[in-house]
């Protein structure tokens, strides 16, 4: 995964964290997502290094990395001014139904680790 890679990863699982974009359920999520979602909670480690992934999600490629890095910026700050109703039934397509405490502690977790990837 290049920068733009990860920028854009970055920016379409943001907008689906904030309920602007939408994808499928995974079946093999509905097997296993609530207690991998559970761990990845309660767990104070970071997320796993090739961690699965949303098909929908993986991207190849370049582009302009400075725009893309200013328009994750922008979704990032989103977060605070959404309501928790805003939140409420939103169905992650591995993890299932979550809870905006489960959103947030997700987000950061998902935000810090591609961060680390690239020195951050």
């Amino acid at each position: 995964m290049n920068l733009f890679e990860m920028l854009k990863h970055c920016t379409e699982n943001e907008l689906m964290m904030i309920r602007e974009k939408d994808y499928k359920r995974r079946f093999i999520g509905r097997l296993f997502g609530k207690s991998v979602l559970k761990s990845i909670v309660k767990d104070e480690n970071d997320l796993k290094k090739n961690t699965p992934t949303h098909p929908k999600l993986i991207f190849k490629g370049n582009g302009d990395i400075e725009k893309l890095k200013e328009f994750w910026i922008s979704i990032i700050e989103k977060y605070p001014t959404k309501k928790a109703k805003e939140f409420e039934n939103f169905i992650h397509p591995f993890f299932g139904k979550m809870t905006k405490d489960e959103i947030g502690i997700f987000a950061y977790k998902h935000i810090d680790h591609h961060l680390r990837q690239f020195g951050v």
